[in-house]
C-alpha cells in the first residue's frame, strides 16, 4: 500500500503547541541540581517554553510557619513567619533553564487550612483543604504576588500563567470540597491575585478527564469572576474519562469511586495478590496493586482527540490549555519506558493541535515523587528522561516532532485512519515524513507492516535519511536490562554508555526516483515511530 504525498496538497502552520509547557513533580524538587540540569536539557533540546509543578505552597517549601513547629510551648503558636524564599529559588532555577513558570496555586499550607489533613496516597502528602479564613488566604496570595513582582519585575510575572489548584474533581486525593468548594476557592483566589495585579493571567479548573469546563466557564461569567484561560487534563487509562456537564455534576460519585474498596473480600484479594509476588521489592508491590489500564482495558485510541474537541467547544472564546496529558495515568506501568509512549505522544500531539492553545505533557523527568522515589533507573515513571537524565522513548517522540518543519502538509484523512498513520512537513530545503503505528495495547511480537512512501518531486533529492524509535532504537531500558543486567546503582560512565547506545540518530535510507516521484519503504512494528528526512536540492 502506498502513502502518496502530492505537490498539490495544501499546507498549514505546524503549531507545535506541545512546546507550550511540560509538567514535573512538586516544587521542592526544583531546588535540586539534577532537576534543573535536566530541565535545561529539555528546553534546549525540545524548545519547551514553560514548566508546571505542584505544591508551591506545600509545607516543605516553608512559606508560612510558626514557632510552635519548632518549640511546642504554650503561646508559641502566636509567633508566625511568612517566607517565600524557597519559591523564589525554584523560580530562579526555572528561569535559569531558559523557561518560564506556569504557576499552579497549590496546596493549602496547613497553618491556613480549615482541615489540615493529608491528601490521598501522594508520597509528599498535599493538604487538600479549603482555607480556614478566606481573608487570611487572600492576603497570603497577595503577599506572594508582591514577592514575585519585587523579585522579577511586574512585566516578567505578567508573562506567566497562574492556575488555581490541581484536579479538584478528585476529592480523595487533591481537594476536599467538591465543585462548590472549588468554585469558592477559585473565586477568592482569582480575586486576590487580580487585586494584587489586574494584569496577571488567572485560570482553572485544572480538572482530570476534561471535566467541568462548561460548568466552570459559566460560573465565572455569571458571577463576574476573573477568568483569563481554561485548563484541564487528559490521560489514556484515566479512571474517569467523561466530558461534559452530566459527568461534571457527579463529583461526589467520582470521589467515592476514586477511593479503594477495603471490605473484607477486597482486603483478602489484595493479600493474595501481594503474597503471590516472589521478589518483594517496593516496585513489584506497587505493580501488583496498580493495574495498567492501558494494557488491560479497551481504551478508545482517539479519546484525547474527541474529548479535547468537546472541551474546545465548551471553552468558547477563552484560551484552552491541557496542563497535563499522557499515555498512562498509572505510574510504575512498565510500558511508560517503551516506544508505546513515543507513539502515543506523536499521534496525539498531531491530532489535537487544533483543539487547544497549548499543552503540558506529564512529565519531563522521573525525578518525581508522587508514589515513591524508586531505586530502579527504569521503573515505569512518567518522565521523558529517567532519574539519571537518560532520554526515554517519549523524549525521542518529542525530538522527532521538534525536527518537523514549520509547514504541515495537509494529507487526506484516510492516512490517519489506517493501521499506520502519517504526517508530512516542510521547511527550507527539507521535507519530513512522520510514520507511526500507535496501539493502546503493546505487542512487541506483532508482525511488522510495510508501506511504500511516494513523494511527488520535480527533482531527485540530495539525500534521504531515517530516524527510528523501536526495539533497537531509542530503547535505553533494553540496554540497561541486557548489558547492565538491571543494575540499580549506575555510575556516570554507565549512564553515558546507555545514553549513547540508545540515542536515535539519522541513518541512510534506501530510495529511488522515477517519473517525478521519490520512493522509499518503511516497515513498522506496533508502536514504532519513523521520521524520514528528505533533503532536497530545491523545493
Amino acid at each position: 500500500m502506498d502513502i502518496q504525498i502530492l505537490e498539490k496538497y495544501d499546507t498549514k502552520p505546524n503549531k507545535k503547541n506541545w512546546r507550550f509547557c511540560v509538567g514535573s513533580g512538586h516544587a521542592l524538587l526544583a531546588l535540586r541540581t539534577d532537576y534543573t540540569r535536566q530541565l535545561k536539557f529539555i528546553h534546549d533540546e525540545l524548545g519547551i517554553e514553560r514548566v508546571r509543578f505542584h505544591g508551591i505552597f506545600h509545607d516543605d517549601m516553608s512559606t508560612v510557619t510558626n514557632l510552635r513547629m519548632m518549640l511546642p510551648f504554650p503561646g508559641t503558636e502566636n509567633f508566625r513567619e511568612l517566607n517565600f524564599r524557597a519559591c523564589g529559588i525554584a523560580y530562579d532555577n526555572v528561569l535559569a533553564a531558559g523557561m518560564k513558570p506556569f504557576v499552579e496555586i497549590s496546596f493549602m499550607p496547613k497553618l491556613l487550612a480549615r482541615n489540615p489533613d493529608e491528601g490521598g496516597f501522594i508520597y509528599y502528602r498535599p493538604c487538600a483543604s479549603l482555607p480556614a479564613d478566606d481573608e487570611a488566604w487572600k492576603d497570603y496570595l497577595k503577599q506572594f504576588i508582591f514577592f514575585l513582582e519585587h523579585r522579577y519585575g511586574a512585566e516578567e510575572v505578567r508573562s506567566w500563567y497562574f492556575e488555581i489548584w490541581n484536579e479538584p474533581d478528585l476529592g480523595a486525593t487533591f481537594f476536599h470540597g467538591g465543585d462548590a468548594g472549588y468554585f469558592h476557592l477559585y473565586r477568592i483566589s482569582a480575586e486576590a491575585i487580580k487585586e494584587a495585579d489586574p494584569e496577571i493571567r488567572v485560570g482553572g479548573p485544572a480538572t482530570s478527564g476534561s471535566r467541568w469546563i462548561e460548568m466552570f466557564r459559566r460560573m465565572c461569567e455569571e458571577n463576574h469572576v476573573p477568568l483569563d484561560f481554561l485548563s484541564t487534563h487528559q490521560y489514556a487509562g484515566d479512571p474517569f474519562a467523561g466530558v461534559g456537564e452530566s459527568e461534571a455534576e457527579h463529583q461526589k460519585e467520582q470521589e467515592d469511586e476514586s477511593k479503594p474498596a477495603f471490605g473484607a473480600d477486597q482486603l483478602a484479594a489484595i493479600s493474595r495478590k501481594l503474597a503471590a509476588v516472589k521478589d518483594k521489592t517496593f516496585l513489584n508491590g506497587m505493580r501488583a496493586l496498580l493495574e495498567d489500564k492501558s494494557e488491560t482495558t479497551e481504551i478508545p485510541a482517539d479519546m484525547f482527540r474527541r474529548n479535547s474537541a468537546l472541551a474546545r467547544e465548551q471553552a468558547g472564546a477563552y484560551p484552552l490549555f491541557y496542563t497535563e496529558w499522557g499515555s498512562n495515568a498509572i505510574m510504575t506501568a512498565a510500558t511508560n519506558d517503551t516506544a508505546k509512549t513515543a507513539a502515543y505522544i506523536v499521534k496525539n500531539a498531531l491530532a489535537v493541535e487544533d483543539n487547544m492553545d497549548g499543552s503540558s505533557y506529564w512529565c519531563f523527568s522521573d525525578i518525581f515523587e508522587e508514589w515513591h522515589p524508586f531505586v530502579e533507573p527504569f521503573h515505569g515513571g512518567f518522565g521523558l528522561l529517567n532519574q539519571d537524565g537518560i532520554p526515554k522513548p517519549g523524549f525521542w517522540g518529542f525530538k522527532l516532532l521538534s525536527l518537523c518543519g514549520e509547514k504541515r502538509i495537509v494529507l487526506p484523512p484516510e492516512l490517519f485512519d489506517d493501521e499506520i498513520g502519517a504526517a508530512a512537513f516542510s521547511s527550507g530545503k527539507e521535507m519530513q515524513i512522520l510514520l507511526f503505528r500507535q496501539h493502546m495495547k503493546n505487542d512487541e511480537n506483532a508482525d511488522r507492516l510495510s508501506r511504500r512512501i511516494s513523494v511527488e518531486m520535480k527533482n531527485p533529492p540530495a539525500e534521504v535519511t531515517v530516524m527510528k524509535i523501536d526495539q533497537d532504537h531509542g530503547n535505553p531500558r533494553r540496554v540497561w536490562q541486557e548489558k547492565y543486567l538491571c543494575r540499580n546503582d549506575l555510575n556516570q560512565d554507565e549512564i553515558a554508555d546507555i545514553t549513547d547506545i540508545s540515542a536515535v540518530r539519522e541513518e541512510r535510507a534506501a530510495w529511488s526516483y522515477e517519473n517525478g516521484f521519490l520512493h522509499t519503504e518503511a516497515s513498522l512494528g506496533v508502536n514504532d515511530v519513523w521520521l524520514i528526512l528528505i533533503k532536497m536540492e530545491c523545493l
